[in-house]
Formats: structure tokens, C-alpha cells, sequence
């Protein structure tokens, strides 16, 4: 059985490489970072002129064998990646992204969901052009707060993808999208975890919830600040529905 991952919105996560680099206010507490120090994983390091570190073969052979697992159940997996980078960083070696395309090509039963702060980077350093992007291929960008989403957001919703996403955490300040001409098919929002985390305000979250209905955007609400218990109304974790045609 293909392994489960922690993330509630995923069912599998898959890290080409490790390492990143912090460019944004989302990022002042970044988890990856501080569980690194910690762990060592892979070589992968931090900042602007850290190694990112490539996974083992055994690693990138994992998704091959989640592909065949969904083709025996004939159900489709999530694929999150990567949580412990960024797919677009422009440190990371472009062969790596090429072998992730390759990967991404050759598993057609899984959604690979492809989470980026860097969507600036798409034209220069994506595997594929906009309009080769493959079916299987969820985009999505991190809009911690609103200036963040007005930034990123534009670039991606120009992107053909299936399925276009926002993850809306660490929630630092909140966020409408009712305004926007394109908007996303899918929404997930999560207030900021650990040490010095930023209060994620409840109504920051039902604002958004509200507007998700208003506008058929499923919503995913993943946590409250530091993990507390969510509140009954906004227990809602939708996902987009996607049918892929032969």
C-alpha cells in the first residue's frame, strides 16, 4: 500500500530534492527549516547559497509504485509535492526538474499537486510550456495573507492546469478572492504551528468559507493556529472534482 502522508490534503508526499530558501512573510517560521536542523535530511540545506539535495533513487522510484497501486484499485492518488522545497526554486538543478516532468509523465493515476511561493519562475524554469502542462498536474500557489495572493495569484490563474489551488498558510492576515476575474477551483487554509506562531483569526477563515460557497470554490479548512480544535462551522474539507476523459 502506497504510504499515507500526515498532510490532511494529500494522500501521498513526494520530495524530489531538499532544501529551500525563505522569501516571503509565510516563510519567517518555516517548518521544513527548523525540522532540518534537527534531521540533516539528504544534504539539503537553507538559504541563498545552501546545497538543495537531491532524494535517493529509492525515493523517486516510490511514485512509479503508487501508480501501479491506483491502476490495480482504479483510484486516483494526491500527490503533494514538495514539502520540504520549492518545485520552482531556481537554486535547484534543472535536470531535477526535467526528471520530475519525466516522473510526473509516466504515473498518469496520480495528481501531482504542485505547491509553489516562486510562480514568478514558472516561464523560465517550469519542465513543460503552459500549454503542455499534463493533465495530472494540480497548480498551486502559497498566498499567506492578501498581498501575497495579489502578487502570485494572477500568474497562476493564466496557467492551463486541471486544477488550479491556493494554500492560504500559514494564515497571517486575511484574504479575499471574491474580487478576482479567474478564480481558484480549490481553497486549503491552516493557521501557522509552533513557536512564536501568528493567530490565525477565526473570522479570517469564515470570510473566506463564505466566499468559497458563494463562488463554488471547495474549500479545505487543514488546521487552526498551533493545531487548536476547529470550530463545528468551519469543519469543511472539500475537495475539486476532476474527470479525466480518455
Amino acid at each position: 500500500m502506497a504510504e499515507t502522508s500526515k498532510i490532511e490534503w494529500t494522500d501521498s508526499t513526494f520530495n524530489p530534492w531538499i532544501g529551500c530558501q525563505k522569501i516571503s512573510a509565510g516563510c519567517d517560521h518555516c517548518y521544513a527549516e527548523a525540522m532540518n536542523r534537527f534531521r540533516k535530511w539528504n544534504g539539503g540545506e537553507w538559504g541563498p547559497r545552501a546545497p538543495r539535495g537531491r532524494t535517493s533513487e529509492q525515493n523517486w522510484h516510490k511514485p512509479i509504485q503508487w501508480n501501479r497501486e491506483a491502476e490495480r484499485s482504479g483510484v486516483r492518488r494526491k500527490v503533494f509535492t514538495a514539502s520540504l522545497a520549492d518545485w520552482l526554486d531556481k537554486k535547484a538543478d534543472q535536470r531535477w526538474r526535467e526528471d520530475l516532468a519525466d516522473l510526473i509523465r509516466t504515473t498518469p493515476m496520480l495528481d501531482w499537486l504542485l505547491l509553489t511561493k516562486r510562480i514568478e519562475n514558472y516561464e523560465r524554469y517550469a519542465p513543460w510550456r503552459p500549454k503542455e502542462i499534463p493533465r495530472n498536474v494540480w497548480l498551486g500557489v502559497t498566498c499567506e495573507d492578501q498581498a501575497a495572493f495579489d502578487r502570485r495569484w494572477p500568474i497562476a490563474s493564466e496557467l492551463p492546469a486541471t486544477v488550479h489551488f491556493v494554500s492560504y498558510e500559514p494564515a497571517i492576515g486575511p484574504l479575499t478572492v471574491a474580487e478576482v476575474r479567474v478564480p481558484p477551483e480549490w481553497i486549503i487554509c491552516g493557521g501557522e504551528t509552533g513557536a512564536g506562531a501568528r493567530r490565525m483569526k477565526k473570522r479570517w477563515a469564515r470570510n473566506l468559507l463564505r466566499e468559497c460557497e458563494e463562488l463554488s470554490i471547495s474549500f479545505f479548512m487543514k488546521q487552526m493556529t498551533n493545531k487548536a480544535t476547529i470550530p463545528p462551522d468551519l469543519m469543511v474539507r472539500q475537495f475539486p472534482t476532476v474527470i479525466y476523459l480518455n
